[in-house]
């Protein structure tokens, strides 16, 4: 199957693994900024066909896994005691809060829905012209595009009763603040392929040069993950630190600059709260004053909590790449999918999930 089948060959596999083998002649640590990388890497146990002195750890680049307990606190808020409508992705439903999460908020009552597109929302919207609808906007670059145009579907149509509630983060605001922590241990990046289908390369080359860490543009199949592996550390080992694009059946220098206009007509870069890292200046995306209206933050009288995590959880340790899944005391007993105490145990992007759904099964490699 063209362009799934020859990413997972095993013995392209095993040879690039060699490779890196090869050129790896001192410890390095990398960090790959998706989760949905993370989910490949455990998945396939990609990180047992490394040498010991290279060190994968995993990035805050589960869209779920940071947003603020408050932010799902004020969409529960929405929807009972607003009576609105909330639309959101899945994931979200299980993400706790301060108080209760999306699901029991639909068991207390609340007007809960899974969508899978936020233009499904504007739809329920218009079906439901005396009901306020809300949908949740989660996510990094890639989802801001349709969450945008949700926002210029509800301004066309003329919806008044459809907003949205934002929590978009930024990658590069991310890296730099990881960069920049006393704690980071981070050396090389491997960037997130769709996040830079839709901006392009241009943020990141700054990055590379102000911390000196290579950035590998990588997709999410074994082969993309390790060839961007072998391309960082050629990088690393040579004492380079630029952007490099190995993901170019994809991304575009520029990205997609339609759809970068999108986001840009809608949205404005604001700061962000992310879950167990704290308040990253600049790191987020917040509705412009123009579409005041289909701002849900604007429209509702919303109350504002203080963002608290378990103190047992250590899932911000965790997305700074401090330390992995399997080093939190309350892994796999006091914490797992059905009952989770952080956020990265919910999602199907977070670290957590990946290690307790495939941790066990990590030596099955792609052969």
């Amino acid at each position: 199957m063209k362009y799934v089948d020859e990413y997972r060959d095993a013995a392209l596999v095993h040879k690039l693994a060699d490779a890196i083998k090869r050129a790896a002649t001192r410890p390095w640590t990398i960090m790959e900024i998706c989760g949905g990388q993370t989910h490949a890497i455990v998945k396939f146990g990609l990180d047992d066909l490394l040498p010991e002195n290279i060190t994968l750890v995993h990035g805050p680049g589960c869209p779920v896994c940071v947003t603020s307990a408050e932010l799902i606190d004020q969409a529960v808020e929405l929807t009972l005691q607003h009576n609105a409508i909330l639309c959101s992705f899945g994931d979200m439903l299980r993400v706790p809060g301060n108080g209760i999460d999306l699901l029991t908020a639909k068991a207390r009552g609340g007007d809960v829905r899974i969508v899978y597109s936020p233009l499904d929302a504007v739809g329920i919207a218009k079906a439901n012209p005396t009901r306020e609808v809300v949908f949740f906007a989660v996510g990094f670059e890639t989802t801001a595009p349709a969450n945008a145009m949700s926002v210029l579907l509800a301004a066309r149509d003329a919806v008044p009763n459809f907003s949205i509630l934002t929590s978009h983060v930024l990658v590069p605001p991310a890296m730099r603040a990881l960069l920049g922590s006393p704690d980071n241990c981070v050396q090389g990046f491997l960037a997130a392929g769709h996040v830079c289908t839709i901006m392009g390369l241009d943020q990141y080359g700054p990055i590379a040069r102000d911390y000196r860490a290579p950035i590998v543009i990588t997709g999410f199949e074994p082969v993309d993950i390790l060839e961007g592996i072998l391309l960082c550390v050629k990088q690393l080992e040579a004492g380079r630190a630029e952007v490099e694009n190995a993901y170019s059946r994809a991304v575009r220098p520029d990205g997609n600059l339609h759809a970068r206009a999108i986001v840009d007509q809608v949205f404005e870069i604001t700061d962000r709260d992310w879950r167990g890292i704290g308040v990253i200046p600049q790191s987020g995306l917040g509705v412009r004053s123009l579409y005041a209206a289909f701002d849900a933050a604007r429209k509702f009288p919303l109350t504002s909590t203080a963002s608290s995590t378990p103190t047992e959880c250590i899932s911000g340790e965790i997305m700074r790449g401090v330390k992995k899944p399997h080093d939190c005391p309350a892994f796999g007993t006091r914490c797992k999918p059905e009952h989770p105490l952080g956020a990265p145990m919910v999602s199907s992007e977070g670290a957590c999930a990946a290690y307790y759904r495939y941790r066990s099964r990590a030596l099955e490699s792609v052969s």
